[in-house]
């Protein structure tokens, strides 16, 4: 059987939905966006009369847009923001989603997501190596025995409840057990915004955690957040590179299957892997 983690739910001041979550994320990604005539500039990315001029809008309603003081733009004001901000597809969805938040059309999250893992994705994990299922606010609900191994190697797993984004920002061994700490811990402050800003009450509640227990470095990492998480790519774990799939899993919102794969063939530690895992379960798991 594969491991299972828990959670402790907590109140929190931040209450769910940005206020002005939606503008907050155009501005990131106008900052973010690299202006088409490089120079010097006294600001990062386009200016709001850039972005204004691609959009085919005004400056005094795109500033509308950003501080929040309109917060029902058409459909066709929205694709022209995400034609002129250049984003992926993941993020065009993302953008609608805040919204349809902004506009009130969304009922946001008021009871805690799902914690089961289905038999037959603990049956799936039983026959891969590396792997893990995780929730929005990045909560290790399941693995497996290769993932087990290399998780409680760099003290993943030393937690009473297993957390990817509080150890990469709290525990001082995530420094070394991610050689490109920077990286990882940019994905992580972005994928709690994208989950907070969607109005993930738990994923608000780690952040204003992390706000304090981690301070600036999670902080700056969380506001500048405008560019969501990678579904496919490589980390470094320690000396092993890893490439991974990161999968959501269908009937559970805010439930994903994350699946690496070793870079590096052949390595002693790859090889002492188990080829399929069959762990005991977590302590205390029903």
């Amino acid at each position: 059987m594969s491991h299972w983690g828990g959670v402790s739910w907590g109140a929190s001041r931040l209450g769910g939905v940005a206020e002005n979550a939606l503008g907050t994320f155009l501005r990131a990604r106008r900052e973010a966006t690299a202006p088409a005539e490089p120079g010097p500039r006294r600001t990062p990315g386009l200016r709001r009369s850039e972005l204004a001029e691609l959009a085919s809008i005004s400056v005094e309603y795109l500033t509308r847009l950003e501080r929040g003081s309109d917060r029902r733009p058409s459909g066709q004001v929205l694709g022209a923001l995400a034609d002129a901000l250049r984003l992926a597809p993941d993020e065009r969805v993302h953008l609608h989603r805040l919204a349809k938040i902004a506009d009130g059309a969304v009922c946001t999250q008021s009871t805690p997501p799902e914690r089961e893992v289905r038999p037959t994705v603990r049956a799936l994990l039983d026959q891969l190596e590396l792997a893990f299922v995780a929730d929005a606010q990045g909560d290790l609900l399941a693995w497996s025995d290769g993932f087990g191994e290399l998780a409680a190697a760099i003290g993943l797993l030393d937690a009473e409840y297993p957390n990817l984004a509080r150890f990469v920002f709290t525990d001082p061994r995530a420094h070394t057990a991610f050689p490109e700490w920077d990286r990882v811990a940019d994905t992580h402050a972005a994928a709690l915004r994208a989950a907070a800003d969607l109005a993930d009450h738990h994923a608000a509640a780690l952040a204003e955690e992390l706000s304090i227990t981690a301070g600036a470095e999670f902080s700056r990492r969380y506001a500048a957040a405008g560019v969501l998480p990678s579904w496919t790519g490589d980390e470094l774990w320690g000396e092993l590179r890893l490439a991974y799939e990161n999968l959501a899993l269908p009937g559970t919102e805010d439930q994903r299957l994350v699946i690496y794969l070793p870079t590096q063939a052949n390595t002693p530690w790859e090889r002492s892997l188990p080829r399929r895992g069959t762990a005991t379960r977590f302590p205390g798991a029903p």
